[in-house]
């Protein structure tokens, strides 16, 4: 059976795709922006715009329907009407939904007779009503945990007011929205037992749901992984932590409360007289950031291009994910194609072997952060041992999603 992916955004590279593609099983492409890098538009993008992600070198052969002028024109549009926040979400889900249905029904002669469809979460609904009409086989990809995790955000809000931000928990008629997706879809994929426990909790079937861990191309370019750790081992790695040498803790992602920001930055506070610093980079998407400088040796970097977080990963002694909620958290994954040792908590996907090739913090708090913090910076030959076994795990790769993917694609 042939597959169509809906895919809006970039979602992890368009791994998905990619896979499909690889085995000979991707129909078609159809994603919201596909910008070349040597075409006017990509030109015209800066350096840190997210549309500079909306293209792999991979899926150049791949049959492909993009909706990028209009995408420009819809943002443009939201813009001038002062549109943001939920109703900007909303608005962009049911705009893309509306194009794939409108391709789908130019297109239906020249389409396989009985596809797969996949959708991501949020804006599956009127794809999928279009090819159960049909019926053709409906595949969910759910990013997250669902409203259990917006309960989880919720509550840290409450906890921390000051940091909270533009935040704002999603209308009722998203959620509306997204149970019927459930309902309609024939297989839904998560990628951790964390998701897929929160959603059996909101009454999702645990007989559709299928575990599906994300992938990730390790970058090309020699052993890199042999080269990194050796540096850590025999370079990068000091005798011993002190104030002009700290260790240093890398975080890399949206910063913000679902993320466990908040809970870092009093980790930070207590230990803000030894020999750590936190790199803080990406979006910073909460409130009083600034109030945090009285911090010693919190560092705040702002988004990176993929290049540029490659040489935080670099340069970093150890990667931090203290998340309170992740469907899975591929910066996992870069951290260790670039030989990093992770902290992080169990709330997310299942990469990191506590005392193999990283710490499982007991819980995301303040007080477990900033013990395994400590614990790197005094016992060097264990962080040389964490930093030696952390490599990409064979099934998170792109081969074995598509494997994952075929064997379930022939179970629909």
């Amino acid at each position: 059976m042939k597959w169509i992916c809906c895919q809006l955004g970039a979602r992890e590279h368009f791994a998905i795709p990619r896979a499909l593609f690889r085995k000979g099983l991707l129909e078609c492409l159809l994603t919201d922006a596909w910008i070349a890098p040597q075409s006017l538009l990509g030109k015209l993008c800066g350096h840190r715009s997210k549309l500079k992600k909306r293209f792999h070198n991979e899926l150049l052969g791949a049959r492909l329907k993009t909706f990028t002028w209009s995408l420009v024109l819809f943002e443009t549009l939201s813009r001038a009407r002062g549109l943001g926040g939920w109703p900007r979400i909303i608005a962009r889900d049911r705009w893309f939904q509306r194009k794939v249905i409108s391709f789908l029904d130019s297109h239906l002669s020249t389409l396989n007779s009985q596809p797969i469809l996949l959708s991501y979460s949020y804006a599956a609904l009127e794809p999928f009503r279009y090819a159960r009409a049909r019926k053709w086989k409906t595949l969910l990809v759910q990013i997250d945990p669902g409203p259990e995790e917006e309960k989880i955000v919720a509550e840290e809000a409450l906890r921390v007011p000051e940091l909270v931000g533009e935040w704002q928990p999603a209308p009722a008629e998203y959620w509306v929205r997204w149970r019927e997706e459930c309902k309609l879809a024939d297989c839904i994929v998560v990628n951790s037992e964390w998701s897929r426990e929160r959603l059996v909790r909101e009454g999702v079937s645990a007989e559709k749901m299928s575990v599906i861990p994300l992938a990730y191309d390790a970058p090309k370019g020699g052993d890199q992984k042999s080269e990194v750790t050796n540096q850590k081992l025999h370079g990068l790695y000091p005798a011993h932590f002190s104030q002009e040498r700290p260790l240093r803790v890398l975080f890399l992602g949206l910063i913000n409360l679902r993320k466990g920001v908040a809970r870092l930055l009093e980790a930070a506070r207590i230990l803000r007289d030894e020999p750590v610093e936190f790199w803080m980079v990406g979006p910073v998407e909460i409130a009083n950031a600034t109030a945090t400088e009285d911090i010693k040796r919190v560092k705040w970097f702002g988004p990176v291009s993929r290049n540029q977080a490659a040489e935080f990963y670099r340069d970093a002694d150890v990667f931090i994910l203290p998340t309170l909620s992740d469907g899975f958290a591929i910066t996992q994954l870069e951290a260790q194609a670039h030989g990093l040792p992770i902290i992080a908590s169990k709330f997310c996907g299942k990469v990191v072997q506590d005392g193999v090739n990283g710490i499982i913090l007991e819980e995301p708090t303040a007080k477990y952060i900033a013990q395994a913090v400590r614990y790197c910076i005094t016992d060097l030959d264990r962080l040389r041992n964490l930093a030696a076994e952390s490599r990409l795990a064979d099934e998170f790769t792109i081969q074995s999603l598509a494997h994952s993917l075929h064997e379930l694609g022939g179970s629909l």
